[in-house]
């Protein structure tokens, strides 16, 4: 067995370029694990003729010889079911299972077996994510994970068991456990894990004491930058570098860009070396050499150089960290600190963009690479004690018996592994002595056992557990210790998560005015801290204005070089990309569609695209639904280049006509939203799928990123059915009387499952709209009459009832977190709001819309495009008060934007920004 009793445990960090991992002794004492006599193994999985991986610094050296069967970052292709190498496909799951069966073997090697363990991962990770994590635990002979669980549920049991923590909840224990740094309860610290493939940023609340008594940290906000890392830096380092070598040197240049023999092969990737360590050197110098293979004589940088190579990479990380602290509800200076984690946040540039752009000063420490790993041990308490009777126990630093079996999960005895820094054969399981049982099933020698969950008790006889009273005892403090456990979580699940916000009394920030008396066609869009704002010019050109929120500050202002008579106006804003479109009168002429760079306001690039055509914005991708040629085509979001096209579904008459929805999550409809009710950052996050439903009805479940149809199935909607793709399922209800409202699992695509028929076969839907974790929301009326119009409220959960509220002239739904808006229309538009139970909450005069899962604005007056006075309200819906927030003075309230704290409508020739939170 694991000896989970001798008091030791191991912290691992998993990173996309690097992997770390630190070993804790019974005494408290923590040490990094050395791989090659270093602290840090880069995480690359190198795969050799004979179907063996190495991993770390061995597979960079044999990389040097085969580049095609080398994969430097497997974490980061984590949504890939397998990766090539060479000529072979080998799952992701074994890649990073050969990355950690190397940690259990160093830590065998330290111990003599693998202590207790717990395996970070991104805030962001999704459970599918998680999932192929876990496999990878098992694959690498650990004890099993759950992907499901967290550190709370798993706090009283995880002994026995491989825990998994998000990283910035680990991040935040080094913070407050290791560095004595005060995070009061209901205060929240920023974690900035800047690493060498990715920024990773997240928002970690102290809420209160679990049932040990420690800090339980909880993650309320994240983000990043997915292609933002230690990488990009030595990117842009080359591509200056680059600029001088190809000028006096062209040939050596390109050999180094285009290698073609194994020499040149190694000289790229030494030339890239070279330049980590240059980046790395002028964090301590303020020159350093850096040597080009081919070229005599080193060249020099400066410091200088670098940060001005740089910087404009690193606004976009400090953007996004001002952008999630925003969205958390939180202003910088309310937060009990801002760590910095990963070793790319040692370049001291950092630390200084950061403390200028936020007002906070960072903490960093020397080895930035060390917390995550060793803070994710304070999940796993100090366990000292006797092992049971007749147990040995190994002195510390020996190894098993000679010939005794490794414990559970540990990396075979030293003799029998692999060398170090290689693994088992694909496909390859431990040798098992023939005739040996587990579970009571016999194991035929070479075959690979189910995994064992528990080691029988030596013979001896019964007792019965009242007379053992010490055992009785542990089972009863057990007992005990897990009603707490659940009724903890029952508390935590079923309370709100989202806070009442602060509402105030407008305070006006700051004008942004026109440069064009003559504007028109004003539009605004609000992403985290940053607002965008656009307005037509006279001479058909669209003005576009970056302006941080916060404080009215104009970031960047850009003309369009096309004009157009008029613009629809921003398509869509995120952290690397801002698109604006072009609108022509009729659907068959094309229109622009330019996108710009957010940092600066450049023309990324453009495209014609048609009146009909649909576009869906990604965080890497744009999906192009190209209703002429009939097909769906992925363009970079960054250059405008063809990544992938996937031709339409035809029916028997070969028409290509289709429906393309985006597969939305409950934590993007709980964060601020349109008027509309859509989000507001509904660009980044795990789920990146799409839902196509042909002229055939059919229906496919596409990657946007790749184009990769995933899954498929027949008979599934006609295109002017309603149809919802959310939180990992497929809702359709037919455009029908007496219609039946079925669901899909977009994983597997497989028989649906009816969850709601009408009882009236005069009834049909209206609107369906997804409305919390697992749940959509229907309005369905009879005969078309208005009146006699109904909230249906359908969760995919079978334990969860249905219920229905009477809902006269209801005509839109607008999700809340896990309660449900409706508007009506008439004399007067009013918003209502239910409870996850169907309760009325309120009911109030005006246009309700979301500033996140527990909070509202509400507008006197239905959104207009010409200048009028607007009343606001705002009214957190725990508390259920009104809270008056001002009048919008000659806005045009169509054009608001609003974030959780700052709105931003246009005037007749100006833009205003207003706080309604207390700062």
């Amino acid at each position: 067995m694991v000896r989970q009793d001798a008091g030791f445990a191991i912290g691992v960090d998993l990173g996309t370029s690097n992997t770390v991992a630190v070993l804790r002794w019974p005494d408290g004492r923590t040490r990094p694990l050395l791989f090659d006599g270093q602290p840090i193994m880069p995480s690359g999985v190198f795969l050799d003729a004979a179907g063996r991986l190495h991993v770390g610094r061995d597979a960079q050296r044999l990389a040097q010889a085969d580049p095609a069967s080398y994969e430097p970052n497997p974490k980061r292709r984590v949504d890939e079911p397998a990766i090539l190498l060479g000529d072979r496909e080998v799952p992701t799951a074994e890649l990073l299972g050969a990355l950690l069966r190397a940690v259990a073997q160093a830590a065998v090697e330290a111990v003599g077996f693998l202590p207790p363990a717990v395996l970070t991962y991104p805030a962001t990770w999704g459970a599918r994510r998680r999932e192929v994590l876990a496999a990878a635990v098992g694959r690498a002979g650990w004890p099993p994970a759950d992907p499901l669980a967290t550190p709370t549920s798993m706090s009283f049991g995880a002994l026995g068991h491989t825990l998994l923590v998000p990283e910035p909840v680990a991040a935040a224990r080094y913070f407050a456990d290791v560095l004595r740094r005060p995070v009061p309860v209901g205060s929240a610290i920023a974690v900035f894990d800047f690493g060498g493939g990715t920024l990773d940023i997240a928002m970690v609340r102290n809420e209160g004491a679990d049932q040990a008594g420690r800090s339980r940290f909880a993650v309320i906000g994240s983000g990043g930058v997915g292609e933002l890392g230690g990488l990009d830096l030595d990117a842009a380092l080359v591509g200056h570098l680059g600029t001088l070598v190809a000028t006096t040197s062209p040939q050596v240049w390109q050999r180094l860009t285009q290698p073609e023999t194994t020499t040149q092969w190694r000289d790229r990737r030494q030339f890239w070396d070279d330049v980590r360590g240059t980046k790395e050197m002028l964090s301590r110098a303020s020159a350093a050499p850096v040597a080009v293979p081919g070229v005599d004589q080193a060249l020099h940088l400066t410091r200088d150089e670098l940060e001005r190579l740089i910087t404009p990479l690193l606004r976009r990380g400090v953007a996004e960290a001002a952008g999630v602290i925003s969205r958390a509800g939180l202003v910088p200076q309310q937060l009990a600190g801002l760590f910095l984690v990963g070793g790319s946040s040692r370049v001291p540039l950092v630390a200084r963009l950061l403390h200028a752009e936020l007002g906070i000063a960072p903490t960093v420490l020397e080895q930035p690479e060390l917390p995550v790993a060793e803070g994710a041990l304070a999940e796993l308490a100090v366990v000292t004690g006797a092992l049971p009777a007749g147990t040995a126990t190994p002195p510390t630093g020996a190894a098993p018996p000679l010939g005794a079996a490794p414990p559970l999960g540990a990396a075979p005895p030293v003799g029998a592994a692999p060398p170090v820094g290689a693994v088992p054969p694909l496909g390859a399981v431990p040798p098992m002595v023939a005739g040996a049982t587990v579970r009571g099933a016999p194991v035929a020698a070479g075959m690979s056992p189910p995994m064992p969950t528990s080691v029988p008790p030596a013979a001896g006889p019964k007792r019965s557990l009242l007379g053992r009273p010490k055992m009785f005892l542990t089972v009863l403090g057990v007992a005990l210790a897990l009603v707490g456990v659940v009724a903890t979580a029952v508390f935590y699940l079923t309370r709100d998560r989202y806070a009442d916000l602060a509402f105030q009394p407008f305070e006006e920030i700051g004008r942004v005015k026109t440069t064009d008396e003559g504007s028109a066609l004003f539009g605004t869009e609000i992403t985290g801290d940053r607002a965008y704002l656009a307005y037509e010019r006279e001479d058909g050109r669209l003005e576009v204005i970056a302006v941080k929120a916060s404080t009215a500050e104009v970031l960047w202002r850009e003309r369009t070089d096309s004009t157009s008579d008029q613009w629809r106006g921003i398509l869509g804003a995120q952290h690397n990309a801002v698109a604006v479109l072009a609108s022509e009168s009729r659907e068959a002429d094309l229109r622009d569609l330019i996108v710009l760079d957010p940092t600066n306001g450049r023309k990324l690039w453009s495209r014609g695209v048609r009146g009909d055509d649909s576009i869906l914005f990604f965080e890497q991708v744009v999906v192009l639904v190209d209703r002429t040629a009939g097909q769906l085509i992925g363009l970079n979001v960054r250059t405008g280049q063809q990544k992938w096209s996937l031709p339409n579904p035809k029916d028997e008459d070969g028409t290509t006509g289709t429906a393309v929805y985006r597969v939305s999550t409950a934590e993007g409809l709980a964060g601020p939203g349109t008027r509309w009710g859509n989000p507001r950052d509904q660009y980044r996050g795990e789920e990146q799928r799409i839902v196509q439903i042909g002229a055939d009805r059919s229906a496919r479940v596409i990657d946007s990123r790749t184009g990769s149809v995933l899954r498929s199935s027949r008979s599934v909607a006609d295109l002017d059915d309603h149809v919802v793709a959310h939180d990992g399922r497929l809702y359709v209800a037919p455009n029908d009387y007496g219609y039946r409202l079925v669901t899909y699992d977009l994983d597997t695509m497989g028989e649906p499952k009816s969850l709601y028929t009408a009882d009236d076969k005069q009834r049909r839907v209206e609107a369906l709209e997804p409305c919390g974790q697992d749940r959509v929301c229907l309005l369905e009326r009879a005969n078309a009459d208005a009146k006699t119009t109904e909230l249906v409220a359908v969760s995919a959960d079978e334990n969860v009832s249905t219920w229905r509220k009477s809902a006269p002239a209801a005509e839109s739904i607008v999700s809340i977190g896990e309660h449900t808006l409706i508007r009506t229309s008439g004399s007067e538009y009013q918003s209502t709001v239910f409870d996850p139970d169907g309760t009325q909450l309120l009911a109030r005069k005006g246009n309700g819309v979301r500033v996140d899962g527990g909070n509202l604005l509400l507008f006197d007056e239905d959104p207009s495009d010409y200048p009028t006075d607007v009343g606001v309200a705002g009214i957190p819906l725990n508390s259920k008060k009104r809270i008056e927030l001002g009048r919008l003075s000659g806005v045009r309230s169509s054009s608001c934007s609003w974030n959780t704290a700052v709105i931003v409508c246009a005037t007749r020739a100006e833009f205003v920004f207003l706080r309604f939170v207390e700062a």
